[in-house]
Order: structure tokens, then C-alpha cells, then sequence
């Protein structure tokens, strides 16, 4: 009985054994750099680390090189469009909504591009995996200081978008009292509540705050209305704060 040879073995199964190695290549190449991207997610305790980075750009290299390999270049085309589409419902999960704040954004963002490092790595290009990868880092790691620098300047609402929320502390028994004069006093001075929401509800106390529509408010306005609400009796406290739009 003659045994098969490695070459009868891989025409049996229809094995191009240079097509195999360059696979090998491409998915080496995306596994390294969804490796060191991954790995600066990691090393700031993100939602998607490591392991999710380096599976998002292999998946991709591996469809890319599929569509490559069965179909040529119109059928790598098409799978790369279908993987940067699909992975924008992958990024979705990671965006979270707390109140007015949006966490996740970044992480997404990092997603994405790991998928773009990846589709280049299947696309047989690994100089431009390479580029678009440190480009990857770059941003997450090279900007964040700049970032810091502009978050810790005082905001200015002529500047920006400004979001105005005017704060009062009253009884647990005297919610609707609070909130009726909220109502009343920025109606009177024509500014618009968004919303009021409950910050802080104990037995003792309860801390509303009023959200104004997104808009330029005179701080002077501000001061007068909260200065009178809080000489109501039933009010604690009454203050306001200004952040900006998400």
C-alpha cells in the first residue's frame, strides 16, 4: 500500500500550500498589530482589550483574505464593505448612555480601526496594516495629553455649546412645592426647562435640578433666580452649574 505524499494530501483537500502561507502571513500580521493595540486598551483597563482588539482585526484579516482567495479582488472588495458596516454593530455594544454622559466612544472607534489594520493585513498589504496600526496608537496614546490639556481649561460658554442646570435642595416633603417654583421662576426670566431630574432622593432631603434648553444663559440672570428661589420657604439650597454638551 503506497502512502500519499504531503502533495497528493493537499490536492485531496484542495490545499494551495502558498496560498496557506501567505493566509498564515496575513493573519500573523493582524494578530501582532491587534496585539500591541489591544494591549494599550488593556493597559487602561478599557471595555474591549486585548483579546477583543486582536479577534476584530484577525476576523477581518480573515474574511478579507477569503474574499481574495475564492472570489479575486471584487470579491475582497466586497467583504471588506461588508466587514466595515458590520463592525459598527459590534462598536455599538461597548457605547454606554449614563445620564447626559456618553462612555465608550474611543473604545469603539479603536474597534473600528483595528478591523481597518486587519482588512489591510488580509488584503495583502502589510506595510499599510503597519502604518495604520501605529497611526492607531498614536492616537490613543501620543493625543491623550493634549486631551487632558483641553479638558482642564475653564469652560467658556461663549465658546461652546453650554448646558445650564439650576440645582435645589428641599424637604422629601416638599418635591412638588420645588418643583412648580422651578418652573415658575425660569418661565418668568424666558428660560426654557429640557427636563428636571432627581439627583439625590434620601428621607431628609431631595436635590432636583432643572436642565435648560442648550443655550447661552447670563450668568447674572442665574444668580438672581437662584438668590430668590432659595429665600423660599420649603428650599434648602438653590445653585446652578454649566458643563458642556456631550
Amino acid at each position: 500500500m503506497n502512502t500519499p505524499n504531503p502533495a497528493q494530501i493537499a490536492a485531496l483537500f484542495d490545499v494551495d500550500l502558498i496560498g496557506l502561507i501567505t493566509s498564515f502571513i496575513c493573519l500573523l500580521t493582524a494578530f501582532v498589530l491587534g496585539t500591541l493595540i489591544g494591549l494599550e486598551r488593556q493597559w487602561r483597563q478599557r471595555t474591549a482589550g486585548l483579546r477583543t482588539n486582536v479577534l476584530v482585526a484577525v476576523g477581518a484579516a480573515a474574511f478579507a483574505d477569503l474574499g481574495l482567495r475564492v472570489a479575486g479582488v471584487d470579491g475582497g472588495v466586497r467583504v471588506i464593505s461588508y466587514v466595515v458596516s458590520g463592525i459598527g454593530f459590534l462598536g455599538a455594544g461597548v457605547i454606554m448612555k449614563e445620564g447626559t454622559h456618553v462612555r465608550g466612544l474611543n473604545t469603539a472607534a479603536t474597534l473600528w480601526a483595528s478591523a481597518a489594520v486587519g482588512s489591510f493585513a488580509g488584503a495583502r498589504k502589510p506595510a499599510e496594516a503597519v502604518l495604520v496600526a501605529g497611526f492607531v496608537l498614536a492616537g490613543n496614546t501620543l493625543l491623550r495629553p493634549l486631551v487632558d490639556a483641553v479638558n482642564r481649561r475653564p469652560m467658556d460658554p461663549e465658546e461652546t455649546e453650554a448646558l445650564y442646570r439650576v440645582h435645589v435642595v428641599c424637604p422629601s416633603g416638599g418635591v412638588s412645592q420645588a418643583r412648580d417654583l422651578l418652573f415658575e421662576e425660569l418661565e418668568t426670566h424666558h428660560y426654557p426647562i429640557r427636563d428636571i431630574e432627581t439627583l439625590a432622593d434620601s428621607e431628609a432631603h431631595v436635590e432636583l435640578a432643572a436642565i435648560l434648553v442648550p443655550s447661552t444663559a447670563n450668568p447674572v440672570d442665574l444668580d438672581a433666580i437662584t438668590a430668590h428661589i432659595a429665600r423660599h420657604e420649603g428650599i434648602i439650597s438653590a445653585t446652578w452649574t454649566v458643563s458642556a454638551t456631550n
